[in-house]
């Protein structure tokens, strides 16, 4: 019987920059185009993607602005661009939803993470709405309110 291989997991890289310009409103899971190169390095968690969006023309959707670092093992003959657009695949009724939405002023498509789905990698992409300032100092205030509160829950029966 054959020796089954084991699948990578968990999250490759997150982009929470993304999560604190914007509103998520509603995500989607695309695959992606990537060479061989690209795989070896996601393998080894060398991703960023903290200023990467998402381009919608000609039917199809684009990732620009990611950083994959190539590895220093990988093939002499190949030429390594970091941060190539890559091809980001969805349903097309998805890419019709993504499309009408983002014509819609205040809207926005980015990249919040890269994740493996077995053996693929995919690319979370979320539509939002960008916040104002006071939205983003209003967020911290409630971050902060929820990490003390827990801490003080954290520290009752110490007290003792």
């Amino acid at each position: 019987m054959a020796k089954q291989k084991k699948h990578p997991t968990g999250t490759i890289a997150q982009n929470k920059k993304a999560r604190h310009d914007y509103f998520i409103e509603q995500r989607f899971e695309a695959g992606m185009v990537l060479a061989g190169w690209e795989v070896k390095s996601l393998r080894a968690g060398k991703a960023q993607l903290v200023d990467s969006y998402v381009l919608l023309k000609d039917g199809e959707a684009w990732l620009l602005g990611s950083h994959i670092t190539p590895l220093t093992t990988a093939s002499t003959h190949v030429i390594a661009d970091p941060t190539r657009s890559r091809k980001l695949l969805l349903n097309k009724r998805e890419l019709e939803k993504l499309f009408s939405s983002v014509q819609q002023k205040g809207y926005a498509c980015v990249c919040t993470s890269l994740y493996w789905s077995k053996h693929l990698i995919k690319c979370e992409i979320a539509l939002g709405k960008g916040k104002k300032e006071y939205d983003k100092r209003d967020t911290e205030r409630e971050r902060d309110a929820g990490r003390e509160l827990q801490r003080a829950v954290r520290n009752k029966g110490k007290e003792d």
